[in-house]
């Protein structure tokens, strides 16, 4: 099935609420966050499309003056061996501002536990819904998301010098 088939698939289900991207290497859709959990639970249960395996999630910070971070979901069906790319755009929080959310699909790929967990450590994406979301690579008492554009490395971390 191409990308243009499951496109189709989905608008019929939903609506024009896509924006579609196919100029990079792998095309992908833009999904408003409050409809990620019905689209996902649809990719992974209409038989025409079984995406059967979260592969991947991924944040990126688009830094200070796009003012805004993606979430990066891709999505595998195995039986079918198609792949599709979702993106989940929200706005960058202020430093003295709640993390932005997104909602959580562990409900749906039990897998998006681990991937969420990461994303909410490194780049500072609040899944909402999570159900154990705290720091899976740094320690408990880290300050602040190294994978953000604007994250100030420290000196030191409980006298251990940071070069």
């Amino acid at each position: 099935m191409t990308f243009t088939d499951i496109q189709t698939l989905l608008e019929d289900q939903f609506g024009s609420i896509f924006r579609a991207n196919t100029q990079n290497p792998q095309p992908y859709l833009v999904v408003p966050a409050d409809r990620l959990v019905e689209v996902c639970r649809f990719l992974r249960d209409d038989n025409r499309l079984f995406f059967d395996l979260l592969a991947c999630i991924t944040a990126i910070d688009n830094g200070t003056s796009a003012g805004t971070m993606d979430v990066i979901y891709t999505l595998t069906s195995i039986p079918y061996e198609h792949n599709l790319a979702l993106y989940v755009t929200v706005a960058r929080n202020q430093p003295d501002e709640p993390l932005p959310g997104v909602p959580s699909v562990t409900s749906i790929w039990r897998t998006a536990d681990w991937h969420e967990r990461e994303a909410f450590d490194l780049v500072g994406i609040r899944f909402e819904g999570h159900p154990d979301l705290r720091r899976i690579l740094l320690p408990t008492d880290w300050v602040g998301h190294p994978l953000r554009s604007d994250y100030q490395e420290i000196d030191q971390y409980h006298g251990i010098r940071n070069q």
